[in-house]
């Protein structure tokens, strides 16, 4: 994705699937912990308003919507971990898994603190 792009100027565009199909509009990004960049975007989708994750790298912003190069019902199938918290490194393994992405390293555990809030979402301040 265009690493130029505010992650907060993301919030509230439409989202569209491989196919020009809308899947929603997006709710949250959140940054990888290693580099601070955009990786994730949750997208408000459909009647039930449940969040989809879709991966940043390589979707597209064109014409001021997100373009994901996946088919619809492959990210409405994505696992739904809810919002607001920043992803464990479990569970950004599990979408990895799901997009069928290549993760050449494997994120690093983090250390259990009993809280399973950690880490930042793009536009929260500590």
């Amino acid at each position: 994705m265009q690493t130029d792009i505010d992650p907060r100027s993301l919030i509230g565009r439409k989202a569209f699937d491989r196919d020009g199909h809308k899947i929603g509009t997006v709710d949250e990004v959140y940054l990888d912990d290693a580099t601070g960049e955009p990786e994730w975007a949750a997208v408000r989708t459909g009647l039930f308003s449940r969040d989809a994750f879709v991966p940043l790298e390589p979707s597209k912003l064109i014409d001021n919507a997100l373009h994901v190069p996946y088919e619809r019902a492959l990210i409405k199938d994505a696992p739904d971990f809810g919002v607001g918290r920043h992803l464990s490194p479990e569970q950004e393994l599990q979408l990895y898994h799901h997009y069928g992405l290549d993760l050449s390293t494997p994120p690093a555990p983090a250390p259990s603190t009993g809280d399973s809030s950690f880490g930042q979402v793009a536009g929260q301040d500590d």
